[in-house]
Parts: C-alpha cells; sequence; structure tokens
C-alpha cells in the first residue's frame, strides 16, 4: 500500500462497483476513468455509453471529453444525441449511471452549475448540468465519484443541479424519477452509501490507513456511520497495473 495514491484507492474501489453492472452512462473524469478500469478488470463485457452517443465504447486510453473521437471510433454504434436521451435514457434501459460532483449534500443531491463565494464576491460558475440531471433521475441505479473535503462534502448546496435523494426517504417516489438514485458515493477516504430509513449517507467504509474522525473532520455536515464500519480491500497489484496503464496512455 505505500505507493497506492488516495486517488487510486477511490478509483479501483469506483471500479468495483461496477461488478454487477451491464450498462453504465458514465461521465468524464473520475467516472470515466473508474469505468474503463472496471471494463479492463472486472468487468470486460461492460457497455460504456456516452451521452455523445456512443454505445458501447472501448477507448484505448482515457477520452478527454464526450466528444473525443476515441469514443466514436471504438463504439459498437453512434446514436444522436436526442436518441441517446429519449430512447436508451429516459426509458430505463441503462443499469448505472456514474457521475462526479462539485458539491454534494447528505442526500447525495449534486452542484455542478454554480458556487456562492460570499458577500461582495461573484459566484463562481461551474460546468454545469449536461446530462447529469436525466442521468440521475433514470438510470437503475446512480454511483458517484468525488474527493472527500469539506469543500464538496457541504451542509447545504448552492445550487441543486441533480437530484439525488431530495430531502430524505420517498421524495424520489412523490417526485415520479424512476431510477433508485444514488446507491454509493466513493471518496479517496471511504464509501457512503443511504441509510434504508432516512436515505441520509452514512459512512460505511474507509480505505486502508483511514480512520472515521478524518472522514467526519472532511465532511460538512455531522457525517453519521453505519453499525459496523468496515474497511475496504487493498488494490492488487493487477488493478494498479491496469488503471496505471490507462493514466498513462
Amino acid at each position: 500500500m505505500s505507493d497506492c495514491t488516495p486517488d487510486e484507492l477511490m478509483t479501483v474501489n469506483a471500479a468495483r462497483a461496477l461488478a454487477g453492472a451491464r450498462t453504465c452512462f458514465v461521465g468524464i473524469g473520475l467516472p470515466s476513468t473508474a469505468a474503463n478500469l472496471a471494463r479492463h478488470t472486472i468487468r470486460p463485457d461492460l457497455v460504456l455509453i456516452y451521452e455523445s452517443g456512443a454505445l458501447g465504447a472501448k477507448p484505448t486510453r482515457l477520452p478527454l471529453s464526450i466528444g473525443d473521437g476515441e469514443l466514436a471510433e471504438t463504439a459498437d454504434a453512434v446514436v444522436s444525441v436526442p436518441e441517446m436521451f429519449n430512447y436508451w435514457l429516459q426509458t430505463g434501459r441503462i443499469d448505472v449511471g456514474f457521475l462526479g460532483a462539485a458539491q454534494l449534500d447528505r442526500f447525495a443531491n449534486i452542484n455542478t452549475t454554480f458556487v456562492d463565494r460570499g458577500p461582495d464576491r461573484p459566484p463562481s460558475r461551474l460546468p454545469g448540468a449536461g446530462g447529469a440531471p436525466e442521468i440521475a433521475a433514470n438510470c437503475g441505479e446512480v454511483l458517484i465519484v468525488l474527493r472527500h473535503s469539506t469543500r464538496n462534502f457541504v451542509d447545504k448546496l448552492h445550487f441543486i443541479t441533480s437530484i439525488g435523494h431530495g430531502s430524505g426517504r420517498g421524495d424520489r417516489e412523490r417526485l415520479g424519477l424512476r431510477g433508485r438514485g444514488p446507491v454509493a458515493v466513493i471518496t479517496d477516504l471511504g464509501i457512503l452509501r443511504p441509510d434504508p430509513e432516512t436515505s441520509e449517507f452514512v459512512l460505511t467504509d474507509v480505505h486502508p490507513g483511514v480512520t472515521v474522525d478524518r472522514a467526519r473532520a472532511a465532511t460538512g455536515w455531522p457525517l453519521r456511520t453505519a453499525g459496523h464500519v468496515g474497511t475496504t480491500e487493498p488494490p492488487s497489484d493487477h488493478e494498479l497495473a491496469a488503471l496505471r496503464a490507462l493514466t498513462a496512455a
């Protein structure tokens, strides 16, 4: 573990979360790294789907954006963006949506729109929604990968871009959302999952060498824990080698 970075721990565990998935709608950045690692390790038949229209993309390197030609060149098929959303996503045909975030609250609602920097300062504009609101609403379930800090894990979002579990259990059903919503948040410190009674995200696992107190100190709300907090398995040599080959390429 001495030469394994926190980002590598996060990415390997995010890839492992896709072990049971058949199809994955992939966000660019950390989600794309994790999804491509899963395809190179535990889930070689995973179908990667990107909102630009690539179905079954098999990139040989990490794509730079959803418009990277590598996605179209290696895909099983390329469809229009309206077809991607109207036929594939909004009808519930995709198992897992994999998203990143700028800010996240205790119910895994996501902000990627803007951050209020305080009085007399203009807000920081962020990349915006893209397809994330539809992914969060319609995929069978959602995984989120995000570095763990009080800057990212906040008590109150400055803007809700993509709905997670709203204000708690039952909100998704009340809003008529198709999917189960976020089922795990994988960070560089551990893994959070929704409490079955409240849908508030609680710490269920920490990575090797990380303490519960450290995770709490990096969270902007009073972070609760599961009855038993486990420790994730260290990355294998195969997982690390595959991840480093992807990032090197």
